[in-house]
């Protein structure tokens, strides 16, 4: 399959809600896919396979790679560091500019290959994907052969690009499992089993515990994963604080808590990190808040919603930062609407505090919000309200880009600065590519902008 070309999809599934008691035979299955972004770009572009390469989201020194390929971690190149750091660790790292059409793509059809399997098939991110296993033990008889089979046929589709799989009773546990063979791993874990995992392990390597928490259970006397599972649940509570103690009991004793039901969308958001050369001009910022809300009509329009509420945030390279939430008087979907809303609340702020700009030159990064929302068939305009044709026009404008792509029509304010409207946004959101039948919700997410 080459870039340009859609896949087509299965039929749309339903997932079942958690359940804090222990199910006997429930089995759950986690997929992560290896150094995601760059094993994609890899696999479109032999020339970079087995090249160390890090994925930034623009072209500049400063950018920050936000996916090392698995030859680049072996230097000890990580998310997150500065492409002058890295280079220091691996003078000859290649970085390549970030293509999120791709990556959705491929997300998609690892979607359709899982699906085939089972439908009760989660994706928790772009690159991360659960299997509610729990009803197919007949169907199946050994779950290990089918983790080998699912790697099989990722491979036929996409041979540079590998997974590591980890099956458990719950969904914590085949994530935690994912962890311990990277890349390319396959590991049980099992009540006989867990024990032995849990002693090779650091509190920090468990998915959640992070320094903090980490702390709260030393100063209990509770200084590994092990010790952790076999700690009471009065014992955890008092390390965490109430409930949250409970849910790590449950996880590490082979309930679930984790493997939620799709739910209706309750937030949109989209971000963006900011260059050092984009940051220089005011008008390319003011660009980028314009694309950032763009994106959100985008899905608003996709899925037949309007929004009552809006936050709005801006960080600097101070490490200091300034945010907003906005309530709207009357639903909003259209992007320049949103865009006016969130400018005032900035000139508000920049004339009560005697400030020259919020968009300066030290503008690290920004993001925009959307939430409470309500379906377009129940909105009710009043008698005087001229934003009946403004919503017609909108609603147009997607039948046209539906029909023809994305790229066949513009709004003006895309024409703005192109440049920056680019998508640039790799993660995105995984629920703007649900399966509808033999579509994806927002075909737009995989086709490449102009």
């Amino acid at each position: 399959m080459t870039p340009n070309q859609k896949p087509k999809q299965s039929k749309n599934v339903r997932y079942d809600s958690n359940s804090i008691a222990m199910k006997p035979g429930s089995l759950v299955m986690y997929i992560d896919m290896n150094s995601y972004f760059a094993s994609c770009e890899q696999q479109f572009r032999p020339e970079l396979r087995g090249k160390p390469i890090g994925v930034t989201t623009y072209d500049s020194p400063h950018a920050a790679v936000i996916a090392p390929s698995i030859e680049a971690k072996k230097f000890g190149v990580k998310t997150g560091m500065r492409l002058s750091d890295c280079k220091l660790l691996c003078p000859h790292i290649i970085p390549v500019t970030t293509r999120p059409y791709l990556y959705r793509i491929v997300h998609v059809e690892i979607m359709r290959i899982l699906q085939s399997y089972c439908i009760d098939v989660l994706a928790k991110s772009i690159d991360e994907a659960v299997i509610n296993l729990s009803s197919y033990r007949l169907v199946y008889k050994d779950f290990v052969e089918l983790a080998k089979k699912i790697k099989n046929d990722i491979y036929n589709k996409y041979d540079y690009i590998k997974c590591s799989i980890g099956i458990a009773p719950n969904s914590f546990l085949a994530k935690l499992a994912t962890e311990l063979q990277k890349p390319d791993g396959l590991v049980q874990i099992t009540p006989e089993n867990i024990d032995h995992h849990l002693a090779t392990l650091k509190l920090t390597d468990l998915p959640g515990i992070a320094g903090r928490n980490e702390r709260r259970l030393k100063m209990i006397g509770i200084d590994n994963p092990l010790q952790m599972r076999h700690a009471s649940q009065a014992l955890l509570r008092k390390a965490f604080g109430g409930i949250v103690g409970y849910y790590w009991h449950c996880r590490l004793n082979f309930s679930e808590v984790d493997l939620y039901s799709r739910s209706q969308t309750r937030t949109m958001s989209t971000m963006r990190t900011v260059s050092r050369e984009q940051s220089a001009s005011k008008q390319t910022l003011e660009s980028l808040l314009v694309s950032l809300c763009t994106r959100l009509e985008q899905r608003m329009v996709k899925q037949g919603l309007f929004c009552r509420e809006a936050s709005f945030f801006i960080k600097y390279r101070s490490k200091t930062g300034w945010d907003t939430s906005i309530r709207f008087a009357q639903p909003v979907q259209d992007a320049l609407e949103l865009r006016k809303y969130i400018l005032e609340r900035i000139h508000e702020f920049e004339q009560s505090h005697n400030v020259g700009t919020m968009f300066s030159n030290q503008v690290q990064s920004m993001g925009v919000a959307i939430q409470n929302f309500m379906d377009d068939s129940a909105l009710q305009y009043s008698l005087f309200d001229n934003r009946i044709q403004q919503d017609v026009v909108r609603k147009t404008m997607y039948t046209l880009k539906d029909k023809y792509g994305k790229n066949i029509v513009r709004k003006g304010s895309e024409l703005f600065n192109p440049t920056v409207m680019k998508d640039a946004i790799g993660f995105g959101s995984v629920k703007d590519l649900l399966l509808v039948g033999d579509d994806v919700t927002n075909q737009y997410l995989l086709e490449e902008d102009y």
